[in-house]
């Protein structure tokens, strides 16, 4: 029996008789299995692209949040100070207001004159 030459690489391939459908599958497979270089660098080269722009997209996001949490804190820290005047301006105005009653109770100009009771 002549071994046949592989035509691809040129190394002689054995070949059973009584199973001829192992040897298709075989050399389907092995031709699957061998895809051209270049297109494997290709598609290595568009899915290395593509990790490439969602990692830069990721990191743009991640600055994103980074910068908006700090924002948020700044607003956060805004509000407490503004929180923090404004009840020291309501206890100021309580001591303002209550300082003026007292003002007004003591002046004679403030006083509620009774017409009728001076007549008597």
């Amino acid at each position: 029996m002549e071994l046949p030459l592989d035509e691809e690489d040129g190394t002689f391939t054995s070949i059973s008789l009584a199973d001829d459908s192992e040897y298709r599958s075989r050399k389907r497979s092995w031709k699957v299995e061998r895809a051209p270089t270049t297109m494997m660098n290709a598609d290595m080269d568009a899915v290395e692209a593509e990790n490439q722009v969602e990692l830069e997209e990721k990191t743009r996001l991640i600055n994103q949040v980074l910068e908006l949490q700090h924002t948020l804190e700044d607003l956060s820290a805004r509000v407490d100070a503004v929180k923090e005047e404004n009840l020291k301006l309501k206890s100021e105005n309580q001591v303002l207001g209550q300082y003026i009653e007292n003002l007004m109770s003591a002046s004679s100009v403030f006083q509620t004159t009774d017409t009728k009771s001076k007549r008597k």
